[in-house]
């Protein structure tokens, strides 16, 4: 039996789902612990490029069951457009995909809420719009509606009813919206109940019969951990906890059964809407990094911002979440050039620091401390392992796992699914 968790170790889009995929068929289980359809996971195989936004990257090997599990906030409508893609895909969710009946739903009034409130915004977050945050916040508030409420016609319309309530109070009177109506959203949501209900179940009576059982779980996470709600760079951070704390009480699996956390990261930065970003660039060889890394949102189409590797902030994220194993993704996008920079230390007012911030205003005063690397030629497409590499590459390799203490055991050379180095026995 092993449990391992896979957390985004940057602000997301750091290949997590290619990684996922890559380990799932050596997984009994795959589960996806919280966030909703505001994340894009992208997979690449036998030609053909598919994204995931709730259901977990393991569903095209079919000996994998998958979870959409608690902390996971779920649109009906999107999660079932989604099933008819992964279906049309060749793969059989009936069976091997289960629902929490615990999740929280995300409905129309969510996402209007969502927009409203944004545009209300001096200093915009960047929401995607999806009703991922009013979902959580109503869930903290003790009114949200869970999937199980949508089996029982009585108690969705009575918390329907307080939540458009509820809602239309702030759309009308405080952002000067039109107001929704309870009947047009108990009615979506009982058709869409109707086709999932086979899909609803106690995800973690399911999950602990399998550790009773020995079997593999892979808890996957989406967006990274420096959009954290409690350790990301507050208030440009998503609405759930993606680091391996947020894995526990999303799946209801206990800390203690946890062995493994593997930490995604580029081998450089990105990130997806407003906040800090210490290393981005805004030259041209920013403008490089994001065309040779196809940096555009999975989910919204949105060009990321683009800067150098963040160790700094890396060591930040490996700390809060315990990461022993790191998976070192688009390596190749790097080939070719001629210096190759990550930033070792941040200069705040004069003085440097290898502590991450937790002050939002610090972050206006932070100046990048760099180390420069020669860069490395292209190399074999296919290397069997990381003595092949180029002997520069070997280098930049080397000195991360030193700042970080922590060994690279995968490194992605290419956006296929084979294109993929195993440097250490998983």
């Amino acid at each position: 039996m092993s449990v391992r968790v896979i957390i985004g170790a940057q602000w997301g889009d750091e290949g997590k789902g290619k990684i996922v995929d890559l380990l799932s068929n050596r997984s009994s289980w795959v589960v996806r612990y919280q966030g909703g359809a505001n994340a894009g996971h992208t997979l690449k195989f036998d030609g053909k490029t598919i994204v995931l936004h709730l259901i977990p990257s393991g569903i095209f090997h079919e000996n994998t069951k998958c979870v959409i599990a608690n902390g996971v906030v779920i649109d009906p409508e999107k999660l079932l457009q989604e099933l008819e893609n992964v279906r049309a895909h060749g793969a059989t969710p009936e069976g091997r995909l289960f629902i929490s009946s615990t999740a929280h739903v995300i409905f129309p009034f969510h996402k209007q809420l969502d927009l409203a409130k944004e545009s209300q915004l001096t200093d915009k977050i960047g929401t995607t719009g999806r009703g991922i945050g009013p979902a959580y916040m109503l869930k903290i508030a003790r009114m949200g509606i869970r999937m199980m409420d949508l089996l029982d016609e009585n108690v969705l319309r009575e918390k329907v009813t307080q939540n458009v309530v509820y809602a239309n109070s702030l759309l009308e009177n405080l952002y000067d919206e039109k107001p929704l109506d309870v009947e047009s959203n108990v009615s979506a949501m009982q058709a869409y109940a109707a086709q999932l209900s086979p899909f609803i179940c106690n995800t973690a009576a399911l999950l602990h019969d399998a550790l009773d059982r020995n079997e593999t779980i892979m808890l996957e996470g989406a967006q990274g951990a420096l959009l954290d709600i409690d350790h990301g760079t507050y208030p440009f951070v998503t609405s759930s906890s993606p680091t391996s704390g947020g894995a526990c009480t999303g799946s209801g699996i206990p800390p203690t059964r946890i062995e493994k956390v593997m930490g995604i990261t580029k081998a450089y930065c990105t990130r997806v809407g407003n906040g800090p970003f210490p290393t981005e660039l805004f030259d041209e060889t920013g403008e490089e990094l994001r065309s040779r890394g196809g940096e555009f949102g999975a989910t919204t189409g949105r060009p990321r911002r683009c800067g150098w590797l963040d160790l700094v902030a890396l060591r930040y994220a490996c700390r809060i979440n315990g990461v022993n194993e790191l998976a070192l993704t688009k390596i190749d996008v790097l080939n070719d050039m001629e210096e190759i920079k990550v930033c070792t230390a941040y200069k705040v007012n004069g003085e440097e620091t290898l502590e991450f911030p937790l002050s939002i205003n610090t972050f206006d005063h932070i100046e990048p401390v760099y180390r420069t690397f020669k860069g490395w030629k292209s190399y074999d497409s296919n290397p069997e392992n990381r003595a092949d590499l180029p002997e520069t590459m070997q280098t930049y390799l080397a000195f991360i796992e030193e700042y970080l203490n922590v060994s690279v055991v995968i490194l992605s050379t290419g956006p296929g699914r084979t294109e993929t180095m195993e440097l250490q026995e998983l």
